[in-house]
């Protein structure tokens, strides 16, 4: 592949940068900011960045089929309306682990919201006090992993036969069969370890070829990983720590 030229969009300063995510209908980029307790969005069309404040850490923003979107804030699954700037919550995690938040989020092609969770301050030294969970339509939330660091990207096949995952920590990225009918998970594997240097892998997206974009936390890349192959391409950025390729 030919280099990838890198160019700065958003100018918005974010204390922790993450979860870009493209809305085709109106042009506009969703990030978050988590320590900075925003939701950002940046219109195409004015080159304008708006917010809303969250009230505690925020892990991630997607679109919700009814409008607005759903958040992970704090140990919370909400839902956010725009155009009010009003925050609800939906349903809890981890209300027996108040040292823990929500971190990254993704929802599948079916509908199902996968989040997980990390310890609010990372560098306290605890054993994989995270866990994955699955949060369907009906609200109900099923604990897919447990043990885990720091929770981060994920993504899956077009075809939802595979569940690609990252726990930091682990220094890799992890591959599941994934039941699209169920959401459960199985037959982990690494399709990739993290190469000296590299730095702690984070978010993650799959373009249409089912390649992996890896933002390398600590390192100033994001790597560019052939799943098929475990052979990966490193792009390298002019900040130090990315965390998330867009969605």
């Amino acid at each position: 592949m030919s280099s990838v030229k890198v160019e700065s969009v958003v100018k918005e300063h974010a204390g922790i940068g993450e979860g870009p995510l493209w809305e085709e209908s109106d042009q506009t980029l969703l990030f978050v900011d988590i320590s900075g307790q925003k939701i950002h969005r940046w219109s195409a069309a004015t080159n304008q960045v708006n917010s809303l404040k969250t009230g505690d850490t925020v892990g991630f923003a997607v679109p919700r089929r009814s409008g607005g979107y759903v958040a992970g804030v704090g140990r919370s699954i909400v839902a956010v309306d725009w155009t009010t700037q009003k925050v609800t919550s939906l349903v809890n995690v981890e209300d027996d682990k108040p040292e823990n938040r929500l971190n990254d989020g993704k929802v599948d092609p079916m509908g199902r919201l996968l989040a997980g969770s990390m310890r609010k301050d990372a560098q306290t030294a605890q054993v994989k006090p995270g866990s994955l969970y699955m949060v369907n339509s009906d609200l109900s939330v099923t604990k897919l992993l447990s043990q885990v660091d720091i929770s981060n990207g994920m993504d899956w096949t077009q075809d939802l036969k595979t569940f690609f995952y990252i726990d930091s920590l682990a220094l890799s990225v992890d591959a599941f069969d994934y039941d699209s009918s169920t959401g459960h998970l199985a037959n982990r594997r690494v399709v990739y370890r993290m190469e000296e240097g590299e730095g702690l892998p984070d978010g993650m997206t799959l373009d249409a070829d089912g390649r992996l974009w890896v933002a390398c936390y600590d390192g100033g890349r994001v790597v560019h990983i052939d799943p098929a192959t475990g052979q990966s391409q490193l792009n390298q950025l002019s900040v130090q720590s990315p965390l998330s390729p867009q969605h």
